[in-house]
């Protein structure tokens, strides 16, 4: 039996109690990974933030290293970055705000303690944002606004704040507000102490932190500061607000029932410093976590006084050319991580010793020897990791399953080259293992087919075999628009005429349907068997 004496529990809680672990959420180009960038160059670990999308100018965003990300201007798979901020340790998930990716953005979900939402002034609330914001809300994820792009025309700031409020479900205070918008956007007053952040626009355009002149709005050269319709603007929002806007409670927020939103421009980074620093504050640190005992009952595991535990929540091969391998991606959950210690491995029931853990950066690797609560660390994976696993110090428990999502698209896929068949079989199989498509067979065996959420997915599967595994393939859309898994006998289920059942690669049976209404008929004729939408 391992135990950790007091003196390691003091050191562990210090440790955790200074790691933030948060996703970033929101709709494609809402300017997420701008704000990761931002937290970089407010980190110290960037001299300048490039814009993300200055491809010409061969500054890219630190957060996406695939080239095909780099090449589209969009984030495309999670990415995990460690990095002092202040006083605290950051531990940033950066998650594909498309929806074609949303099964890896939720299995990055539950690695998070908060979540950062991301959202555009001009455009409010859109769907993606909608269905990520669901995912915290079920996993009870407390949740940052930072309404982005006050620098450009958008709609009204107290619009805003409503649609907020209305299309998710949730209390909006407002912590800070802004003063003017699109080309008058000078800057955010922050409520709580009536001070007024003036900024001045650099020449770097956002490359480096702007000035910005701190004055209070009690203080003479508050009404020299700003133009006079947009100072009556300011105080008649401020005014409405300090009457019926929402009151923060830390404890409302931490329970997810209120969201302190935020009012600011990554771009040009006005109002992001104070934002970073408001969710250095206001963001938990590691918490207890729910697991399943190995006698079915259900356990907390507390992060202080269970020896060291994790969980595989992403699999990731091929980050770096140089180092053409795969890494693990865990969740330390409690105790204490030491470099090269020994550990059991749930599910395949043996001990693994766990070597060559670093800390990422994009791509960037950085050796990591200690890790605690909250920390994800990067593991070379020899083959045993699956998405999922769990590991520990002293077994008896497994972490919540990761779901699976159903498959939308489906298609065939071959090489062009037979003589390239090995490294495609590598690559599928690889692909499979991140979560990136699914495998599927036929009941025979003979035919082979893949499975993906969204089409976009297709074009990563030949991207990657094509850039990593250096096969052109031949991809041949099927006409199936749904699918399931199959719960009960195979034998006795009675398929609709235009339905096929396979199995996945982990020999569940799974159906495909051409459409919702042949789904529906399945369900009708089979009640003795269950269609489920996760696996």
């Amino acid at each position: 039996m391992v135990m950790l004496t007091t003196q390691m529990k003091q050191e562990i809680r210090a440790a955790a109690s200074k790691r933030r672990t948060f996703a970033i959420i929101s709709h494609p180009d809402a300017g997420k990974t701008t704000l990761t960038e931002k937290l970089l160059l407010y980190s110290g670990l960037l001299r300048t933030a490039g814009m993300v999308g200055a491809r010409k100018s061969g500054k890219l965003a630190a957060s996406d290293w695939m080239e095909m990300e780099q090449e589209r201007g969009i984030s495309i798979t999670a990415s995990a970055m460690q990095f002092p901020y202040k006083e605290t340790i950051i531990n940033v998930l950066d998650t594909p705000g498309h929806q074609d990716f949303c099964e890896d953005t939720y299995r990055t979900l539950t690695a998070a303690d908060s979540a950062i939402m991301v959202i555009d002034a001009a455009k409010g609330v859109e769907t993606q944002t909608r269905k990520l914001f669901e995912v915290c809300r079920l996993r009870k994820i407390p949740v940052l606004t930072f309404i982005n792009k006050m620098d450009l025309p958008g709609r009204l700031p107290l619009d805003l704040l409503s649609e907020v409020e209305d299309v998710l479900g949730i209390h909006a205070s407002a912590m800070n507000w802004p003063v003017g918008s699109g080309s008058e956007f000078l800057g955010v007053v922050e409520r709580e102490k009536r001070r007024l952040l003036r900024y001045t626009k650099m020449a770097s355009a956002g490359a480096a932190k702007p000035m910005v002149t701190e004055i209070g709005l009690d203080d003479s050269g508050y009404v020299e500061e700003i133009p006079h319709h947009l100072r009556e603007e300011l105080e008649h929002d401020l005014e409405l607000l300090d009457v019926a806007g929402n009151p923060f409670s830390r404890e409302e927020f931490q329970a997810g029932n209120v969201t302190p939103a935020f009012f600011g421009s990554a771009l040009t980074n006005f109002g992001v410093e104070v934002f970073f620093d408001a969710f250095v504050d206001f963001a938990p640190s590691a918490e207890a976590r729910s697991a399943d005992a190995n006698d079915g009952t259900e356990i907390t595991i507390d992060p202080v006084e269970v020896p060291f535990s994790a969980y595989v929540f992403k699999l990731q091969a091929n980050m770096n050319p140089r180092h053409r391998d795969s890494t693990a991606f865990l969740r330390v959950c409690s105790g204490r991580f030491e470099r090269d210690m020994v550990v059991k491995h749930h599910r395949v029931k043996s001990d693994v010793r766990l070597s060559r853990p670093h800390s990422m950066v994009a791509k960037d690797r950085n050796t990591l020897d200690v890790a605690y609560p909250g920390d994800v660390i990067g593991i070379i994976n020899p083959g045993v990791f699956q998405i999922g696993d769990t590991i520990s110090l002293t077994d008896g428990f497994n972490y919540k399953p990761l779901p699976q999502f159903q498959s939308e698209v489906f298609a065939r896929v071959r090489p062009t080259d037979t003589t390239k068949r090995k490294a495609f079989d590598k690559g599928i199989e690889q692909l499979a293992l991140e979560g990136a498509i699914q495998i599927f067979k036929s009941l025979d065996g003979l035919e082979f087919f893949v499975g993906a959420v969204g089409k976009l997915q297709f074009d990563v599967l030949a991207f990657r075999l094509r850039s990593e595994y250096r096969v052109e393939t031949q991809l041949d859309i099927l006409a199936y628009e749904s699918s399931a898994w199959l719960e009960g006998e195979v034998k006795t289920f009675k398929a609709p005429s235009d339905a096929l059942v396979v199995t996945d690669q982990r020999e569940r049976p799974v159906v495909l349907f051409r459409s919702p209404w042949s789904k529906n008929f399945a369900r009708e004729r089979n009640s003795d068997h269950a269609l489920l939408e996760m696996g």
